[in-house]
């Protein structure tokens, strides 16, 4: 399953930096000036989690696979990006074809970086780019129901008539000031407005960039910007020592150097964490002495959804999971002991795969 997270933001609040980061390479230009990224970067990033190298150590797996997010590092939106001001309408497109959006906001003085508003002040920023987002999907509205009005002229059905009322109550939250994500729906409601593929109906994760000195309680600029932000997920990084950190690869070196500021785990593995909640995904295991590998799964999915993911032939011939929970298949020592103790069980069709569930899957085709 792809998932894609899309970093937003003005220019020079640190996307590119958290970008490079994140995938520990320099394929986003990091530099002073807007626009510096014209096309999007794209980067796989690896899901930390400690309970992958649990698995594969107790059963002697060769080789580990983590499950991953894909992170798309796009070139700052400006003022009027909506009506196509520095190459807006280009980089409001590639917004759309993400399932989340990471908004980095500068919470940093800094005199050696420009900011293209002159001043640094995170909520106004937060503003500015919500607001072309908002417009952007009012100007889309506003031509979509007109047409789609025409088109059910010729005949309606159950379906077009909700996505019309839908359409319209969209309209309404964004002319009343508001993101579509923050309308009151119900779960059939919210399937549909989906399949508008509006850019504020995407879930956000706030990214607050501070110095060195704000990473473990932030500074003054956020203590003002997180009340504001009305409970929305945020994670307080300091991209610029996230930089360092990637640079140190993930042996003994990084693990002294985060101990030495006084942290337990990086920003980017927070960050990486939140964007895997917000997406409301969870994962299971497939352990075995070739690989331990997880699998990234939409909470709420039962199990021949999920078995689909590894193989479409899984779903359609699934016959049971064979399930042991993570705490279980650590504490009887694996599988073999899991199985003597009666803690392996047998799911069925109508089984929700939980978070940390060690699988195999059954089926014939």
């Amino acid at each position: 399953m792809g998932f894609r997270c899309g970093i937003v933001g003005l220019p020079n609040v640190g996307k590119s930096t958290l970008f490079n980061a994140l995938t520990e390479t320099v394929a986003a230009q990091a530099a002073n000036y807007p626009f510096c990224t014209i096309e999007p970067n794209v980067g796989r990033v690896a899901v930390p989690d400690p309970r992958l190298s649990q698995l594969a150590l107790m059963a002697g797996s060769e080789k580990i696979i983590p499950t991953v997010l894909e992170v798309v590092d796009i070139a700052g939106l400006v003022r009027g990006a909506s009506q196509g001001e520095g190459l807006g309408n280009q980089f409001l497109g590639h917004i759309r074809e993400v399932d989340a959006i990471i908004h980095v906001l500068r919470a940093f003085e800094d005199t050696d970086i420009t900011h293209v508003e002159g001043t640094i002040a995170p909520l106004r920023d937060r503003d500015i780019v919500e607001t072309e987002l908002m417009l952007s999907d009012l100007d889309s509205l506003e031509r979509r129901i007109p047409a789609f009005e025409k088109k059910m002229r010729h005949g309606k059905t159950a379906d077009s008539t909700q996505l019309l009322e839908m359409m319209e109550k969209a309209l309404k939250c964004l002319q009343e000031g508001q993101p579509v994500r923050e309308m009151t729906v119900t779960s059939e409601e919210r399937l549909v407005l989906q399949t508008l593929n509006l850019l504020t109906m995407k879930p956000v994760l706030y990214v607050l960039n501070v110095e060195e000195a704000g990473i473990f309680s932030g500074n003054s600029l956020t203590a003002a910007l997180i009340p504001a932000l009305g409970g929305a997920p945020f994670v307080i990084v300091s991209a610029a020592i996230e930089a360092e950190v990637a640079l140190l690869g993930n042996g003994e070196d990084q693990k002294a150097f985060l101990e030495d500021l006084g942290l337990s785990e990086t920003g980017l593995s927070r960050i990486v964490h939140e964007g895997y909640r917000l997406l409301g995904l969870l994962t299971y295991f497939t352990v075995g002495p070739k690989e331990a590998r997880a699998w990234t799964f939409t909470q709420g999915m039962t199990a021949p959804q999920a078995a689909g993911i590894i193989h479409t032939d899984f779903e359609r011939g699934f016959i049971c999971a064979e399930t042991i929970a993570f705490a279980e298949y650590i504490a009887c020592n694996g599988e073999a002991g899991a199985k003597a103790q009666g803690k392996m069980r047998l799911e069925g069709k109508t089984y929700k795969v939980q978070d940390g569930d060690v699988v195999h899957f059954r089926f014939n085709v």
